[in-house]
């Protein structure tokens, strides 16, 4: 048998992994493929001695039975044709029997039949002929490539495995790129399964016997391993999953011989202590043979095993295409798990700790989950230690991966390593996690969340308390604790949703919650603050089941189980705090910030409870009471508010209990008026002193307040503060408080005057009186707008954009009598108001003195303030108060400030164009007119035609991607863009000093149609005088109407011609239309000043390798040499592009031509395989996306707000 331990190939070629710490040795042996004539069934052979697989590179032949001395002595023809040269082949065998590759693949396919049914027909196949069966097996897997060409009979006896693939890579003549794997939708889906349950079915079926026929699997493993290197990414994607799936159904076969092989040398060495006289006959020397037997398969199935992890995914696990490392990372994670024995050590494990560091997420979800299942098993933990020391430190970065599905799978790893080994995570190291409970991703923020609850109750559980508060008044006061201390007071809202699920029997015991409130020696001051914001957070959430802002619901669709659960909620909530709230309203009655809180707790009631339910009407009477005596300590405004939205609500007509709700208004509205009233001769007079001036105020600032929730008009308070307005400002005493809350009492009246002339018919001279208040508050306003108070001047700004929309000419059109009221502002107050947007929106002055002497918040507060005012300036323009023309002052300003104000800006042009789409195009036309002419004035620079050319570029791309829609528009931009580049200037001017502005007209041009094209060509002639013809900025134009046809002459030309080509770049980059609404899911107040954002959790790839290259194979896979040279003849001539051209037809069609096809190989240095665990160095360029939502808003988003 001296030919069976003949090598062809050298193991040494092999990268050495007996050093890895792997247990399987390496025992290879490789030899000749013999023709071998099989006559009819032949039962499977007995397995012998290290004689089952025969695979030593991918260039080795695929092995028959045996060798030709084998076949001489069985006196068998022998011999082997010579090899011939590949020649492509388009059909199978027409003599093939039994089931055919086809049929496995439509069974694959569909799903529908039977796994074990498709196996036992191609086992019957395959025992009738084994060259015959094996050749459909393999057409199969080839199929399953999606490749064309089909492996014959001829090819299969002739053939190296090298020149077969090289065969097949010219018959994969696909046109798509995609081949089954990559399949998208559901069809991907089912393939794939149906892939890898067939490759489970067909190892578990051959387990017991063609496992170990020395034919079967080491001539498939044989061929997987070529196509796991091709660089045909449908090939070598296919084969790694099908060679992975063949490796894990080979280590369940062999974790079940292992333990027959313990049971049967149990029963022998029980045997053997027997004496001579009590043995059964034979019984030992037949457990000898069995116990002989079990050990060559077990080591037939360790050479096979080693063979794949070596040949196939040591190198695999590092492939460019994710998919590909994904399929091996999680494979191993298999493995690790059932056959512990032979692959839980470092050496294995160290893949698991280097793909943590992969590019790409898909890859670290497989590796985090891998481990998971690791850390579960207990006995596991030992052999984890090392594994654990060295990558605990890049498991606690993962928690901020970019990826949120990977991050919630980390958190979850850690918890299970934190409860599993002895040492656990540090506080230090549990505090990379505390602060995603405050994460905007439900998922995360909740596996946080459970984290934190688990932490909080080890914590209870270590610490004796001996106190006798019960347990949820322990979790209350560390949780408080925990609130305090992370430093997040405005997010109390996002902690009790991340905790929900886990703890939300804990945050419902309200009875807890209460007493620790009420009882006058328990929590310090601040500790009962984040108490009350905590309580009033769970309320919130248990009765109306809402996420916070920026977190999705957790259930899209509300069951009706939900919704019954939630209101037997909200009744349980209403019935234990309508005797509680007066209480606690009566001790934290004097701190603003806790009463406002409490005030917002009956919102959340069952309100008709007041009036069904036995002794809880006189409550009622209790908390009207509270809130009586709260409006007269308080004036600061979220107090007040709160006050006038809970009026509002418990006066509401559906409750019976209203009419006691509206006389306490009223009695409340009568005693403020009548404070005001005692004052305001003397303040109109100008003889009031410091004291009255305050008294006045707080009157007035109240009855604002409760006037923003209820109608004031009853009261008749305009005519009073109209006159208290003018009179201070005639006597420039201007009192901030007195004035801003005047004006907040008459814009109150004027805006509920209107709701009832809406709802009701009024008179027509209650119209004329109503339209002459209007007036008066107008120009009252106008004056006020240049004013050197900012609080008066703001205030001023923000009514009157209310005002004149609610009175505007869109407001006529629900009820045309009213048309009366319709009120168009003056010109004198539309230059007011254009000046305010440029003097105090879009200026930088105030924001440099506020970096320098305000905090975060103040920079914030004024940032939403300059939106809001903004966009009610846009407003006015769009529902017609002010002409399309007043967006000028607008547009001008988008590219300056894109920051802080260009989400509204964008919403603006958007809903311009769907108004009147050719005036929105004039409109931006005459704002890049405007710009261009403000910048002849001053001095012409090119730095300044280049910024409006910036801003040209972005008004461009405005227009959308649907260019037959947007022709007229562009057509009359261009038209008018045209007249004013040649118009005759005024006296004393140059003469065509405005030709420069079709350099800015050009960046339109991109978007125009042939047609178009040239008519505005005609156009530009008729208009441009013959001597300017020759200008740059006309030939520049011209070259932008050429089309593309002339893009390559003007990049030669200079910097001007990059318009083109950016604006192409652009263009590409929206693919989709624009959604309406879309935009705003990303829109927040932050968008200048953005919250606390993490740090990417991967390092930084360096400059060289920041481009990652097209997913391919890497050329490291060197187990036979001739697998990288096949055929050099037909090969290298088309390895260069440069030679393309000068090939025959035949060269052509060859396979490397087929670029669409063939991944490029990664030239870049490949890690040594080191046998210890080592750290890696990630070369991904992950930035993480988490950011700390804000509670400052209660919408979804702020836009909603702006413009609905």
């Amino acid at each position: 048998m001296a030919s069976e331990d003949s090598i062809l190939d050298s193991v040494d070629e092999m990268d050495d992994f007996s050093d890895s710490g792997s247990d399987f040795e390496i025992t290879l042996k490789a030899r000749k493929r013999g023709k071998m004539a099989v006559t009819g069934p032949q039962p499977p052979k007995r397995p012998r001695h290290k004689a089952a697989l025969r695979v030593s590179s991918c260039s080795s032949s695929i092995p028959t039975s045996s060798d030709s001395s084998v076949q001489q002595q069985q006196q068998q023809p022998s011999g082997r044709t010579s090899r011939q040269a590949a020649r492509p082949v388009t059909a199978l065998s027409e003599g093939s029997r039994g089931i055919s590759a086809e049929n496995i693949h439509d069974a694959v396919c569909s799903g529908k039949t039977a796994m074990v049914t498709v196996v036992d027909e191609w086992l019957d196949s395959y025992k009738q002929s084994r060259e015959q069966g094996l050749l459909v097996l393999i057409n199969f897997v080839v199929g399953s490539c999606g490749c064309k060409g089909v492996v014959t009979r001829e090819m299969l006896d002739n053939m190296q495995n090298a020149e077969i693939i090289g065969t097949l890579t010219k018959e994969f003549n696909e046109v798509s790129v995609n081949y089954p794997l990559c399949t998208p939708g559901a069809q991907l889906k089912r393939f794939k399964a149906g892939l890898c349950e067939f490759v489970q079915v067909l190892v578990r079926s051959c387990r017991n016997s063609l496992i170990y026929d020395e034919y079967l699997f080491p001539s498939l493993l044989a061929l997987l391993t070529g196509l796991s290197d091709s660089q045909v990414r449908a090939f070598r994607h296919t084969s790694t999953l099908i060679a992975m799936k063949v490796m894990t159904g080979l280590v369940e076969v062999a974790v079940l011989v292992s333990v027959q092989l313990q049971t049967t040398q149990r029963q022998h060495n029980l045997e053997n202590s027997k004496g001579a006289h009590e043995r059964a006959p034979g019984r030992l020397e037949e457990l000898q043979a069995t116990i002989s037997e079990l050990q060559e398969n077990r080591e037939e199935l360790s050479c096979m095993m080693n063979a794949t992890f070596r040949g196939v995914f040591v190198h695999r696990y590092r492939d460019q295409l994710a998919d590909i490392r994904a399929t091996c990372i999680e494979e191993l994670g298999m493995w690790l798990q059932k056959d512990p024995e032979d692959f839980l050590n470092d050496g294995c494990l160290k893949y698991l700790g280097w793909t943590l560091h992969d590019k790409q997420s898909p890859v670290r979800l497989r590796c985090v989950r891998a481990l998971q299942g690791l850390y579960q098993e207990k006995e596991f933990i030992g052999r984890l230690e090392l594994f654990t020391s060295r990558f605990k430190e890049r498991m606690l970065s993962m928690v901020l991966d970019k990826d949120p599905e990977v991050a919630v799978e980390v958190i979850n790893l850690l918890l299970l390593l934190q409860h599993r080994t002895e040492e656990g995570l540090r506080e230090e190291e549990c505090g990379h996690i505390y602060p995603l409970v405050y994460a905007s991703n439900r998922a995360l923020a909740s596996a946080a969340g459970v984290f934190l609850f688990k932490k909080l109750k080890t914590v209870l559980a270590s610490d004796h308390h001996e106190s006798n508060n019960s347990e949820n008044a322990a979790f209350f006061q560390i949780l408080i604790s925990f609130f305090i201390q992370s430093e997040f007071h405005e997010h109390g809202a996002y902690l009790v949703d991340s905790l929900w699920a886990v703890a939300r029997s804990e945050l419902r015991d309200w009875d807890t919650m209460t007493a620790l409130l009420l009882q006058e020696s328990g929590l310090i001051y601040e500790e009962e603050g984040v108490l009350i914001e905590l309580m009033m957070c769970a309320i919130r959430q248990a009765a109306q089941a809402t996420p916070p802002v920026g977190r999705t619901p957790a259930k899209k669709n509300v069951t009706m189980k939900d919704k019954k659960v939630q209101e037997q909620d909200r009744r349980r909530i209403t019935s234990h705090f309508i005797p509680l709230l007066p209480q606690l309203l009566a001790k934290y009655s004097a701190d603003a910030e806790k009463v406002s809180l409490l005030l917002k707790a009956p919102l959340y009631f069952s309100l008709e409870m007041y009036s069904s339910a036995a002794g809880l009407d006189k409550h009622l009477d209790l908390l009207l009471s509270q809130v009586w005596g709260i409006i007269e300590k308080h004036t600061d405004v979220t107090v007040l508010e709160a006050c006038a939205t809970l009026l509002s609500t418990l006066c509401a007509d559906r409750y019976t209990f209203s009419s006691r709700t509206n006389l306490a208004f009223s009695q409340l509205m009568d005693s403020l008026t009548e404070c005001l009233n005692a004052y305001l001769s003397d303040l109109v007079q100008g003889t009031a002193d410091d004291d009255d001036v305050y008294s006045a105020a707080t009157a007035l600032k109240r009855i604002a307040a409760l006037s923003s929730a209820k109608d004031p008009t009853s009261w008749k308070l305009f005519d009073s503060c109209l006159e208290l307005l003018k009179s201070r400002m005639e006597s420039r005493e201007l009192d901030k408080e007195l004035m801003v809350s005047a004006l907040r009492c008459a814009a109150f009246y004027l805006m509920w005057a209107k709701v009832n002339a809406v709802n009701s018919t009024p008179a027509e001279e209650e119209v004329k009186r109503l339209k002459k208040e209007m007036r008066s508050f107008c120009r009252v306003c106008e004056t006020c707008l240049s004013l050197n108070q900012n609080e008066i001047r703001d205030q001023a700004f923000e009514l009157l954009c209310d005002l004149l929309l609610l009175y505007g000419a869109s407001s006529a059109r629900v009820k045309p009598d009213l048309h009366a009221l319709v009120y168009l502002p003056s010109d004198s107050l539309r230059s007011e108001m254009a000046a305010f947007l440029l003097d105090y929106v879009f200026c930088d002055s105030e924001d440099a003195e506020l970096n320098v002497e305000a905090e975060e918040a103040m920079k914030i507060t004024l940032l939403q303030r300059r939106r809001n005012q903004l966009a009610g300036y846009c407003k006015m323009v769009l529902y017609g108060v002010l002409d399309l023309t007043a967006a000028t002052n607008v547009f001008k300003h988008y590219n300056k400030y894109f920051k802080d104000f260009g989400d509204i800006i964008k919403e603006t042009v958007s809903k311009s164009k769907v108004i009147d789409p050719v005036r929105s195009a004039k409109t931006v036309c005459l704002c890049l007119q405007q710009m261009f002419s403000e910048m002849l004035t001053e001095e012409q620079s090119r730095q300044d035609v280049g910024e409006i050319r910036d801003l040209a570029k972005r008004l461009a791309m405005s227009f959308g991607i649907d260019l037959k829609r947007a022709r007229k528009p562009l057509v009359a931009l261009h038209v008018e863009g045209i007249r004013f580049a040649f118009r005759e200037p005024p006296e004393g001017e140059e003469q065509q000093s405005n030709v420069a502005f079709l350099e800015i007209l050009s960046e339109f041009s991109f978007k125009l149609l042939q047609q178009d094209r040239v008519h505005l060509a005609a156009v530009l002639k008729s208009q441009c005088p013959a001597a300017a013809l020759s200008w740059p900025s006309v030939r520049l134009y011209q070259r932008s109407l050429e089309g593309r046809s002339a893009k390559a002459r003007v990049t030669g030309e200079g910097g001007d011609a990059d318009f083109s080509h950016e604006a192409r770049a652009a263009k590409r980059k929206r693919s989709t239309p624009q959604v309406r609404g879309s935009w705003l899911d990303g829109s927040s107040v932050h968008s200048s000043l953005p919250p606390p954002a993490f740090t990417s959790t991967a390092q930084r790839q360096p400059a060289s390798r920041a481009k990652e290259s097209e997913p391919g194979s890497e050329d490291e896979f060197s187990l036979g040499s001739s697998m990288r040279k096949v055929k050099p003849s037909r090969h290298q001539p088309l390895l260069s592009s440069q030679t393309a051209r000068s090939v025959d037809t035949e060269d052509i069609n060859s396979p490397l031509n087929l670029l669409s096809l063939i991944a490029d190989d990664d030239d870049d240095e490949e890690r040594e395989e080191d046998p210890d665990i080592k750290d890696y160095e990630s070369d991904s360029d992950n930035d993480s996306a988490y950011t700390l939502p804000s509670t400052r808003h209660t919408s979804a988003s702020v836009l909603d707000e702006l413009f609905d």
